[in-house]
């Protein structure tokens, strides 16, 4: 389903070994007076899963902006698969590798659902500026998509408008739309934003069933499951980071108690 390409490609600073996914220096971004971010550092290995949580107005959206090429830093460098891409916009990003969702659904609500990740599909492909021709249901576009639609739960969706999904299935969708362009590197942006508990376990056994092999960067307000899907998660608080470790070792943080329970364990 996804690419290995970038994620195997040398490390350029010379160690042999394949360049991490996705490197982190320093990240900051000021608006004005407010420190958005404050001197953010991280690195997401090949085929690694993290999770970055903090409570509301932690920064973790700037981040993940910065990180997908929406906003530019202030200070800080970043890189994917050993290549700086700190000054590149959106579209040479997903060039290199990157997939994502977006916080708020970016979906188009009066185009159906596999035309939706038809359009996804062709971006990604050479047949990007093909879009006049007609779409016949074999072309490779089409089938792709249709397999897709498939592997995320949404096959009896295909033919229905956007508009008329409900906000999980949204969400579903725009997974579909990213992996159908076959991204090295997965970033999701609080994916499970006003989904019900039901929709929170779908969720959560999709994202569990995509390949191990793709690393996945994870923006997510809810602790029990970015906890439940990562292997390692960063804890972020007023622009700061707090505390970078496995599930187990961020639960068990006091400051990361602090910040979710309101309490700081007492020894």
């Amino acid at each position: 389903m996804t690419s290995t390409a970038q994620a195997k490609a040398p490390d350029p600073r010379g160690s042999g070994a394949a360049a991490p996914a996705l490197v982190v220096t320093g990240l900051g971004k000021r608006y004005g007076g407010v420190q958005a971010v404050d001197g953010i550092s991280l690195e997401l290995a090949a085929g690694e899963r993290m999770g970055v949580i903090g409570p509301n107005g932690a920064g973790k959206t700037t981040l993940f902006k910065m990180i997908a090429g929406d906003v530019a830093p202030t200070t800080g460098t970043i890189e994917l698969f050993g290549r700086d891409v700190t000054h590149m916009s959106t579209a040479p990003r997903a060039r290199l590798g990157v997939g994502r969702t977006f916080q708020v659904s970016n979906l188009f609500r009066d185009m159906s659902v596999l035309d939706n990740v038809r359009v996804a599909a062709r971006g990604g492909s050479s047949k990007a500026r093909a879009f006049w021709r007609t779409q016949g249901m074999t072309d490779d576009v089409t089938r792709e998509s249709i397999l897709m639609l498939d592997s995320l739960g949404l096959t009896g969706r295909r033919d229905d408008t956007v508009a008329d999904l409900s906000h999980g299935e949204k969400r579903q969708l725009e997974i579909a739309m990213a992996l159908v362009s076959h991204p090295s590197i997965l970033l999701l942006d609080e994916p499970a934003a006003g989904l019900s508990a039901a929709e929170r376990a779908t969720l959560r056994q999709l994202i569990e069933e995509l390949p191990r092999t793709l690393p996945i960067l994870l923006i997510e307000h809810d602790m029990t499951l970015a906890l439940g899907l990562t292997d390692r998660v960063m804890c972020m608080e007023n622009g700061r980071h707090v505390v970078t470790g496995t599930p187990d070792e961020v639960r068990e943080h006091p400051t990361v108690k602090e910040i979710y329970l309101g309490r700081r364990d007492k020894k």
